[in-house]
């Protein structure tokens, strides 16, 4: 998936499709972002103003003019894998019945946080019957 800078991209739509294929009932999918820069989370997907939110809280955990000392790929390089850390890069979902067992308000998805858009890869792994 190419992201196109700094924000989340909702993939829920994606991996349900993914899941639906699989053709199972009950289990549970992983899910691994591949990267050091990008990261999961599962957040709310009805008010979009909860992601501005988000990214500005993040601004504010990890600035990109902190003054860091790993800046080989840029001021946004160091800034980036800390807010990996602080998001993660694994999720675990329940399949019951066939779906996803997410809330109401609640989307998958990925968290770009380098400057320049980028291609990212997620892996997917189901297990169940």
């Amino acid at each position: 998936m190419r992201t196109g800078g700094p924000g989340l991209r909702d993939v829920t739509r994606d991996v349900a499709e993914w899941v639906a294929a699989q053709g199972m009932a009950e289990g549970l999918l992983t899910l691994l972002c591949r990267h050091t820069s990008a990261s999961l989370t599962i957040q709310e997907n009805a008010d979009p103003d909860v992601q501005v939110d988000l990214q500005s809280g993040m601004d504010r955990l990890a600035p990109r003019d902190f003054g860091w000392v790993h800046d080989c790929e840029g001021p946004d390089d160091m800034p980036a894998h800390l807010r990996t850390v602080l998001s993660g890069v694994h999720l675990s979902v329940p399949l019951i019945g066939g779906r996803l067992a997410l809330g109401t308000w609640q989307g998958i998805y990925l968290w770009e946080h380098r400057d320049r858009p980028h291609r990212r890869e997620i892996a997917l792994h189901l297990v169940g019957s």
